[in-house]
This record gives C-alpha cells, structure tokens and sequence, in this order.
C-alpha cells in the first residue's frame, strides 16, 4: 500500500472542509482544502472553528489539540497548486457531473502519477470521471457522510479499473481518520445507501402524492415503526432537497430509473429546499 501524508480536499463546502477537518483530527496527514469561490475559504475555517470549540466545550478535544487541528489545514485556491504534492485528493465539490469532470481533468494534468484521486460523490461512479486522468487504476469513489465529523460511514467504491493497492489503501486511510470503510467490488448507481434510501424516500413522495397520509404521518410511522431516527421528509429537508432532486434527474438521464416526482420537482422550481432556505416539505424558522 502507498502511504499516505499529504491529503488535499478539493471543495470547501459542508462536506469538504469537513472531510478536511476529519482528516486533520486524526493527526498524521498534512490537509490542504481547496476552492476558487471568493470567501468559501473563510467560511469553512470559521465553521470548523465552531466544530472545534463545541468538542472543546464537551471535552472531546483540549484547546491545545483544537488549535493544532485547525493549523494542519491549509488554504489554498488553485486545484493544480494544491494537488502537486498530494498522496490523496478527494473531490468533494457539487454534485454535478461537468463540474467534477472539471475537477478531474485538472487533476488528471496536475496531480502526482501515484496519487490516488477519490470522489466524495454519493451516486456519480468512479469509472465516469477516472479516464479524464493519466491513471484510473489510482481512481475510486470515498463516499463520505453528511455530517463528516458525527457520520461512521465510507462507502470505498471500486471502479472497472480500480486496482486493489488502490482500494486497500483507500479503507486503509478511512479507517485511519476514525471512519469506518464498506467496499463496493462493482459500481451500481447510487452504491449502497443512497440506493436503499431513495427507493425509501420514492415511496414517501409517492404514498403523499396520493394522498394517503400527511408528510407529517408518513415520518411519525418510519420513525416509530422502522426506528429511523428521523423520518424520509425530514431527512430530505435536512440532505437539501436540490441536492436529492439533482440526483434523482442524474440517475434518469443514466437510465437507472425513474423521474423525479412531481411534488418534488414542484418545491425545488420554487426555491423551497428544505431547511437551508427555511422551507421544504416542512416549513423551519431561521
């Protein structure tokens, strides 16, 4: 297995800077967090100073420790910069497919030979965005959980061409930063989760467009008769009801299954995604 010490998180939202925080609480690895958006940078610093505060607060962390986790983690707004030196890149940008091809292709002109280059994508597979690079037995799928630093969870997929150095070192490295790894040997769209959790959430949104039961009905009887901690309309509006709606059209155009449902559709043209902007299936107060 290659080892591995530089670690660079292409985008700096949510999941990236956490990602990057993760990686950096465990310690041995040099992070870099990378995005070309004005600002992004500062914000995801100032969010993972939160993050830190709160575990000091809770006694998680010293405030020695906090400190030093933050140092490990460096800025940069160049992907080429970044990536030169990396061991491991984990595109962590929108979910969109141009938009990591974009990412992909500079990495594929910009990273190290050996690097092993990961997407963070929870349902665009491996194999889509790994010929962009001069090496797509280096290439995988990290999966990552929303929220990084709470969430166990990485789904490691092998891509066609993924070799097996490739995938050891990937599980090899999730569980070094504390994560626990589940490996895929094959793509399917949507890998594991997100395929149970959309067949899920299709039958809530259809079972409301029938009119069968109140979204508020429908999560009381998940939560309470399938102990989900929180039922499918909540988590929708907590996920981002643009992102599943982005992902649900992707999965179509790919001809693995159906369109996205109408009530969905309805609420995402009108700017209603969930409780990031106040309103979803549900309405939340600021």
């Amino acid at each position: 297995m290659a080892e591995i010490k530089n670690v660079t998180v292409v985008g700096a939202g949510t999941m990236g800077s956490q990602i990057a925080l993760q990686t950096a609480m465990a310690g041995p690895y040099k992070v870099t967090l990378v995005d070309a958006v004005p600002g992004q940078l500062e914000h995801a610093r100032a969010q993972n100073g939160k993050l830190l505060d709160r575990a000091v607060e809770k006694g998680r962390l010293t405030r020695e420790q906090a400190d030093k986790t933050l140092a490990r983690i460096s800025d940069r707004d160049q992907v080429a910069e970044a990536s030169a030196g990396a061991d491991l890149v984990i595109e962590a940008v929108i979910e969109d497919f141009e938009t990591k091809k974009t990412v992909f292709t500079a990495l594929g002109q910009a990273a190290k030979k050996d690097a092993i280059l990961a997407s963070n994508s929870s349902t665009i597979a491996i194999s889509r965005l790994a010929d962009l690079t001069s090496n797509p037995a280096r290439c995988c799928n990290m999966h990552f959980f929303h929220p990084v630093t709470v969430m166990q969870l990485c789904e490691v997929v092998r891509g066609p061409k993924t070799s097996d150095a490739t995938v050891e070192t990937a599980m090899a490295f999730v569980k070094g930063i504390g994560r626990t790894p589940v490996l895929l040997n094959k793509e399917v769209w949507g890998f594991i989760v997100n395929r149970i959790l959309f067949a899920a959430s299709e039958e809530a949104m259809h079972l409301l467009e029938g009119r069968y039961a109140s979204a508020e009905d429908i999560d009381i009887a998940v939560q309470k008769g399938l102990n989900w901690p929180m039922g499918p309309f909540h988590l929708l509006d907590f996920s981002g009801l643009d992102i599943f709606y982005g992902a649900m059209k992707d999965r179509h155009r790919q001809g693995e299954g159906k369109d996205a449902p109408e009530v969905l559709r309805k609420l995402v043209e009108a700017g209603h995604l969930g409780r990031k902007t106040g309103k979803g299936f549900f309405e939340y107060q600021s």
